[in-house]
């Protein structure tokens, strides 16, 4: 998860020639190199594998600070949680990059946290959720990512359980293109929507949940579940049937929970 965190990744230049020369690939095989692996969610680009793509993501395997986790043993805290000030916004994109449905906007307000500003810089979602709250996970969670000045990274973790349809969601899933491209946004995007009405919270420190797993995400995961009706998690899940990296250990971590 990032602004375009979601994007392929690829083995380096200096990589490929090195492989290149030390195996002498016939022709056919030299082509084959030339095209980069990209990461997935299974198979030899899957979880276990990041970390072997590209250099960069040495965080996915060597991280001490990964995400997602399973949200239990919490402790009871004071602690900030997400001043909201989005605004609704028209325009934007509709992406769908292999990955997930993501949604890029501009323009949307943002929150503050710890006396920081973030805006908000896109919206994606997964299936099943990859955060768990107490070993249970969701048909679906919703990742709100904002971004400080300075790079720094927040992200809102929304989980949907099944139950009433939640209008917020038909536009994207109308709009989203079926497979890889983009659809400019014709409808208002209120993010405010989005958030349930429960305001207690997971606070954490972790990392993207996929490739670089950069560790540098103040994670807030919201305790009360949003709805999706069956059909909507069942739109997504057609497309996506599985885009959720496993839980990662806590390690010496403190998960910190208020209640609004």
């Amino acid at each position: 998860m990032t602004v375009s965190i979601r994007a392929s990744l690829l083995f380096s230049a200096l990589g490929l020639a090195a492989l290149t020369a030390a195996f002498a690939d016939p022709p056919e095989d030299k082509e084959a190199a030339a095209h980069p692996k990209h990461w997935s969610y299974g198979g030899e680009g899957g979880p276990e594998h990041w970390s072997e793509l590209a250099p960069e993501n040495l965080p996915c395997s060597a991280g001490v600070q990964q995400s997602p986790i399973d949200l239990s043993g919490a402790l009871a805290a004071k602690v900030d949680t997400p001043h909201p000030g989005w605004a609704p916004a028209r325009g934007g994109m509709v992406i769908n990059n292999g990955h997930t449905i993501q949604v890029d906007v501009s323009n949307a307000g943002g929150i503050k946290l710890d006396n920081a500003d973030y805006s908000l810089k896109q919206f994606h979602f997964h299936h099943p959720s990859e955060h768990t709250i107490d070993g249970k996970a969701y048909p679906l969670e919703l990742h709100l990512v904002h971004a400080s000045a300075d790079g720094k990274l927040a992200v809102i973790g929304i989980m949907f359980e099944e139950g009433k349809a939640n209008p917020a969601l038909d536009a994207v899933w109308a709009t989203a293109p079926g497979k890889e491209g983009k659809a400019a946004v014709a409808f208002e995007i209120d993010t405010a929507e989005f958030m349930p009405k429960g305001g207690a919270a997971f606070r954490y420190e972790g990392s993207l949940t996929t490739p670089p797993c950069s560790e540098t995400v103040r994670w807030t995961v919201m305790a009360t579940p949003q709805t999706a009706s069956s059909s909507q998690i069942a739109a997504f899940s057609s497309l996506f049937p599985w885009n959720a990296r496993p839980v990662q250990p806590l390690n010496r971590r403190y998960v910190l929970k208020t209640s609004g």
